[in-house]
């Protein structure tokens, strides 16, 4: 299983980056998990949209899936030029209800609701949910495949489940938004996402979902911290970069 970071900013973009996206990879197929601004023109510098199996979001805030908005104009192209044939599923919490119905269009893009109860399969990657505590519905997920464990955490406060949840990750992909001592709601910081990783057991962290105008070097540092002399890696997100899992 692959990891390639497509996006790593939270709200909005900085210069030169783009939102949150990722794109997990297992044989020949290829998963999108959240689409945020600037995401579709990186994910063609790594994968052929039009190979896509399906795109997941955790929630639908903008930075999460706007670019969504502007990928299914190219799998509409795709569609019409035989270069896809089947619409795109898009899996995504049912939640804000107006904002999943804007995900319907023109039969290209196949909104279908995350039922957290249920594992969902695609082409050989399998994903379960856990609703965190975000300002909207949101589901962190677990990715697996061939015995390795991806866990993404998606937008979220501290919850303590998340810790089970992501019990023994070869990789936590945790967000991490704020510095000790900021809060905001449905948020970590760089101090709690490396304690989340150390409680976790994971064997390597990434740090996203970073924002535009913090330091970010001293989110990694209040992160590493945390984690003290543990021996866990913990390193803030490459944009562009790939991770074996």
């Amino acid at each position: 299983m692959r990891l390639t970071v497509l996006g790593v900013c939270g709200g909005y973009p900085a210069p030169g980056r783009a939102c949150s996206g990722y794109l997990v990879e297992a044989g020949p197929s290829a998963v999108l998990v959240d689409c945020g601004s600037g995401v579709m023109a990186n994910l063609g510098r790594h994968a052929n949209f039009r190979a896509l199996e399906a795109v997941v979001l955790s929630h639908l805030h903008g930075d999460h899936m706007s670019d969504l908005l502007v990928l299914r104009y190219a799998v509409q192209r795709a569609l019409a030029e035989g270069g896809r044939t089947r619409p795109l599923p898009v899996y995504a919490p049912p939640l804000p209800e107006e904002e999943f119905e804007r995900l319907r269009y023109k039969q290209v893009l196949d909104p279908r609701p995350i039922d957290p109860d249920e594992k969902l399969e695609l082409g050989g990657l399998v994903f379960r949910f856990l609703a965190v505590p975000h300002t909207i519905l949101t589901y962190a997920m677990a990715i697996e495949h061939g015995g390795r464990k991806l866990v993404y955490t998606a937008d979220t406060s501290w919850f303590d489940p998340l810790v089970e949840f992501a019990r023994d990750a070869d990789l936590l992909l945790c967000e991490a938004t704020l510095l000790e001592g900021q809060r905001s709601p449905g948020h970590l910081t760089g101090r709690e996402a490396g304690e989340l990783a150390l409680r976790a057991g994971a064997r390597r962290a990434l740090l996203t979902h970073l924002w535009p105008t913090l330091d970010w070097g001293k989110v990694l540092a209040e992160a590493q911290a945390a984690v003290g002399e543990a021996g866990l890696p913990v390193e803030q997100a490459g944009e562009g970069s790939s991770y074996r899992i």
